[in-house]
């Protein structure tokens, strides 16, 4: 019973995520004086509350007996009837992040443009990679399998909800399932992460988190890295684009002097 609770939790917990990422994106559509005033690269406190609960019950997994008497529970109960492991939770963590790139190739566009938007997905990616692995490295809690002692936080996990943080930033004007989708895939590397039992419930929850909050803050240093290492007025000038041709897609590039 005490599982099926926490289980509860878990769920409600990944939910907030997703009505988080449908709510922002229907009201920055719907309201034009929030669209005309929202910056992205702004930082905010509302946005880390999110992100900073799951950090937080994964933290707590560390150190209460109780956390870690439960989420062994459910490791036993979610792997009792399961004969065979799906390895899909090695693609899916990039899909998000490929879908914006996907998205735009066909002509939904986001945000900003690729090299903006690559940028912006680069620093994301770097934060979280630094993260994770400091944590990994320090921290040294064994995997549920026994395999090894780098199981907090879920590598995978931080991926897959980076990506779908970036998503969800990318499109929130365009439609908010497209964040929503994003955050499903994220939901589901998750979950096949535990089911495949390779990470506990904490180490999922803290990798959800840091994946989001890498984006965010990825938001956040935009304007001083590209200020700082680019020349901006520069890279305005350069478009790329997807173009349809004899020997089908491709993308173009055009700079403009």
């Amino acid at each position: 019973m005490k599982t099926c609770k926490l289980i509860i939790l878990v769920l409600s917990l990944f939910n907030c995520a997703i009505i988080k990422a449908q709510n922002d994106s229907t009201y920055y559509t719907s309201n034009v004086e929030y669209a005309n005033n929202h910056n992205p690269y702004k930082f905010s406190f509302k946005q880390i509350i999110i992100p900073t609960a799951f950090i937080g019950v994964g933290v707590l997994g560390l150190k209460s007996d109780w956390m870690k008497y439960q989420i062994h529970e459910m490791r036993d109960e979610l792997q009792e009837n399961i004969t065979q492991q799906l390895k899909i939770d090695d693609y899916t963590q990039y899909a998000p992040m490929l879908a914006v790139y996907g998205l735009n190739l066909f002509g939904v566009k986001g945000k900003h443009n690729f090299i903006d938007r690559t940028i912006i997905l680069g620093t994301a990616y770097a934060l979280m990679g630094i993260t994770v692995n400091t944590l990994k490295t320090s921290i040294k809690v064994e995997r549920p399998d026994g395999s090894n002692y780098n199981s907090f936080p879920s590598g995978h996990t931080a991926t897959a909800f980076m990506g779908a943080e970036f998503m969800r930033m990318e499109y929130m004007d365009i439609s908010p399932w497209i964040g929503v989708a994003g955050y499903v895939v994220a939901f589901g590397t998750g979950f096949m992460r535990m089911y495949n039992n390779r990470h506990w419930m904490t180490d999922v929850l803290a990798g959800a988190g840091i994946g989001i909050m890498s984006t965010q803050a990825a938001y956040w240093l935009y304007p001083f890295i590209t200020k700082t290492f680019f020349h901006k007025q520069y890279m305005k000038n350069i478009y790329i684009s997807p173009a349809l041709s004899l020997y089908g897609k491709e993308l173009s590039c055009r700079i403009v002097f």
